[in-house]
């Protein structure tokens, strides 16, 4: 599954990118680029893809994605509604990792940016206090110029350099395969898995989703992301699954069936095993 290749342009004033986005569709395609994305939900909700991991973004979410790592976040249906009050706000800093000059991250007193930013290779969830250090530094960033615009994302990643309180995301052997004339099948395989998860899914619809044989689609989703496409859907209904529970307003048996099981023993097995928890355990844990 190949993802987008994108340009992050900055403009002649500005060594680096850092804008505000108010429309949920401006990072809902599987893309990647060189710049590294530090990006902040203020107000937003979905399924977070970064690398090979999936899980569920929500308001409050920091996240550090490094150079070339696939990601896409696909924001509820409900933000796509014009009937809905719902609307997204997010922050977005891009920046290469020498745009402050080679030599930088090689200072002694750098060690720990540098360590950060390879470590976000594998994207990372910043958790705590940091978490609200870097949401006010990027809402000051993007309205900021001259030198202190990069005073103040070398704050923000100072901040998740020196706190213990981070997840990284993706797996270290995550191998992500590039070529562009595939840019659009894995937008396609997403958007289908996102739209049909409820429902059973039978294997040849999505091989013909991403227009191969049923026998050629299992090798070629396997060879990009490590996975069979039924862990892949496993793992979407389970962060569905995780949504509704938080949100408490269903008992868990409803949850089972909303999320797109069909069977409330399997249900039980695959949410603890993805989550370490079960759903009542997970639900408990979220409230308290």
């Amino acid at each position: 599954m190949k993802p987008q290749l994108l340009k992050v342009s900055t403009g002649p004033a500005h060594s680096f990118s850092a804008r505000r986005d108010t429309v949920p569709y401006a990072n809902n395609r599987w893309h990647y680029h060189r710049e590294i994305e530090l990006i902040h939900f203020e107000r937003g909700r979905g399924t977070q893809f970064i690398g090979d991991s999936i899980r569920n973004f929500s308001s409050g979410d920091v996240v550090l994605i490094g150079s070339n790592l696939p990601h896409y976040w696909s924001f509820d249906n409900s933000y796509f509604d014009a009937s809905n009050q719902e609307a997204a706000d997010v922050r977005v800093a891009h920046f290469n990792e020498d745009f402050w000059g080679m030599d930088f991250l090689n200072l002694p007193e750098n060690t720990h940016l540098k360590v950060l930013l390879q470590q976000a290779k594998q994207g990372i969830s910043v958790q705590g206090i940091a978490r609200m250090r870097v949401c006010k530094l990027l809402e000051e960033l993007i309205t900021t110029e001259g030198t202190k615009r990069i005073v103040l994302l070398i704050e923000a990643l100072t901040a998740i350099a020196q706190t213990k309180h981070i997840q990284l995301l993706s797996s270290v052997g995550f191998n992500p395969h590039f070529q562009r004339a595939e840019k659009d099948r894995i937008n396609n395989i997403y958007d289908f898995a996102l739209q049909r998860f409820k429902q059973r899914i039978a294997l040849n619809e999505v091989a013909e989703v991403a227009g191969m044989s049923s026998n050629a689609f299992c090798r070629y989703f396997k060879s990009r992301t490590g996975k069979t496409f039924s862990q892949f859907l496993i793992e979407i209904r389970v962060g569905h699954a995780c949504k509704l529970l938080i949100e408490n307003n269903l008992n868990v048996k409803q949850i089972c069936y909303e999320s797109g099981f069909h069977n409330f023993a399997g249900f039980h097995k695959y949410f603890k095993q993805i989550t370490g928890k079960s759903p009542l355990n997970y639900q408990r844990a979220y409230l308290k």
